[in-house]
């Protein structure tokens, strides 16, 4: 009979492949195989979510940025030292969404952590903290 593996040791298993340096394509379609053979597709949500923690631990941190603009060039490279410096990462990789409800500045998520500096969140604290 085979073992249970938990999604964090898959995760974990996933990270350091990654790290690893081996072809996302393989270790996409392993990952894909894995789960359908032990009927554990409604996982994949959360295994990304560990895979994505796992890597931060190896000190490559994935970051959704979302704004109400295209970030320039300069922005990148400030937002991705700001999240080296408070997380000690060797290695950032934004991803960037544009959501012009924000209306200006930035929300940062990473793993386990979320930073919001966008004019949207701004004036929700200053709305609550007129109504008090």
């Amino acid at each position: 009979m085979a073992v249970r593996l938990s999604r964090r040791k898959i995760a974990s298993y996933v990270a350091q492949q990654l790290v690893a340096g081996v072809k996302t394509n393989r270790l996409t379609l392993e990952l894909a195989a894995f789960l359908l053979d032990t009927k554990r597709t409604n996982e994949l949500g959360l295994i990304i979510r560990d895979v994505d923690y796992e890597l931060s631990k190896l000190g490559v941190v994935m970051a959704q940025v979302t704004s109400a603009f295209d970030m320039t060039e300069t922005m990148r490279l400030a937002v991705s030292k700001l999240i080296k410096d408070k997380t000690g990462a060797s290695q950032v990789h934004l991803e960037q969404s544009i959501d012009p409800s924000v209306m200006g500045g930035v929300k940062i998520d990473l793993p386990g952590l979320q930073y919001d500096a966008t004019v949207a969140r701004r004036l929700t604290i200053l709305r609550t903290n007129f109504k008090k």
